[in-house]
């Protein structure tokens, strides 16, 4: 279904936080996963705890279009790749494999990572109601079917929108806060999410201010590093905002095992500061799903299934199975 036929879209309902009734994101004749709709109570909030969702957005919420460029080490020729593909090879590129004469030119303006950065528009282009890159790519995706745009932890997305549970966006892309906030906001205007996050951080951890706010001045720290240092400041903020409870639960999803290799790293050493919470990574790669339980010395799988095992699929969630 293309953008001009969201219009046509016949909606249902469901009770909502306080009250307020929330749209079911509508049905566009795919199959969906069946992540029960309903408004669900936070499993621990009787005792005084909450369940904060932790998301990377590219691959794992939403597969997006926007392609990362490699430079020819001799002619400089460009090569475009896909954030998948660059997930699967980056560390080899420049040293082995089908990328070893690529290299990664870090140049906000023209280099590898452009399409990831905000373009300072002008007046005129502000006027005629031009967009920053990421939400023009999120637009042209929900021009596809679901099928092709909706990422492997979309439905745990979609869960912790519904039922307000604090959100941290936590992305390699180097746009500002708000931009990354703008296009989930088209996510709300299309109706494919009831509300606004309720956004407890928003860390797109290769824009320059956020690299500040993180203490990462240093423009050589990778984006695993970065990622790190933004799940410690998220579950510091959580704290900070909801209180100091032995039955907070964090879990956060990504994609790229080099990440997943370090924010379990981060994890286990806030396991270590804060014993009785619980800590979950959620490895969505390669076509499978596994929900890691984090201590501070070792992680548990406690669930893994492939993304044709829906039923398990659904135990991946901070949900109780």
């Amino acid at each position: 279904m293309n953008d001009r036929d969201s219009s046509k879209v016949e909606t249902q309902s469901v009770a909502a936080p306080q009250g307020v009734w929330a749209p079911v994101q509508p049905e566009r004749g795919q199959l969906e996963l069946p992540i029960g709709r309903d408004v669900a109570r936070d499993r621990n909030a009787d005792r005084g705890g909450r369940s904060f969702y932790f998301f990377d957005f590219d691959d794992n919420v939403a597969f997006l279009a926007t392609p990362i460029v490699l430079f020819h080490r001799e002619t400089k020729e460009e090569l475009k790749v896909s954030s998948g593909e660059y997930a699967k090879v980056h560390q080899s590129v420049g040293q082995a494999g089908a990328y070893s004469n690529y290299e990664i030119i870090n140049e906000d303006r023209r280099g590898s990572f452009r399409n990831f950065r905000d373009r300072d528009l002008n007046v005129l282009e502000k006027l005629l109601g031009r967009k920053q890159i990421f939400v023009q790519d999120l637009a042209h995706a929900l021009g596809h079917p679901d099928v092709a745009w909706k990422g492997p932890s979309w439905s745990c997305f979609y869960h912790a929108a519904l039922n307000r549970r604090p959100m941290s966006v936590i992305t390699a892309r180097g746009h500002a806060p708000e931009t990354i906030k703008a296009g989930i906001r088209l996510l709300v205007d299309r109706q494919y999410l009831p509300f606004e996050p309720n956004y407890l951080s928003v860390f797109p951890v290769t824009h320059p201010n956020v690299r500040s706010e993180l203490g990462c001045t240093d423009g050589s720290t990778s984006v695993a590093s970065l990622k790190k240092a933004a799940i410690r400041a998220s579950v510091e903020r959580a704290i900070e905002v909801y209180g100091n409870s032995d039955f907070h639960r964090f879990g956060m999803s990504d994609d790229d095992p080099h990440n997943i290799e370090l924010i379990t790293q981060e994890m286990r050493t806030l396991k270590a500061k804060y014993p009785m919470m619980s800590f979950f990574v959620i490895e969505t790669q390669a076509g499978r799903f596994v929900k890691w339980e984090v201590y501070a010395d070792h992680s548990e799988a406690t669930v893994c299934s492939t993304n044709t095992d829906f039923q398990s699929f659904e135990q991946l969630t901070l949900l109780p199975p």
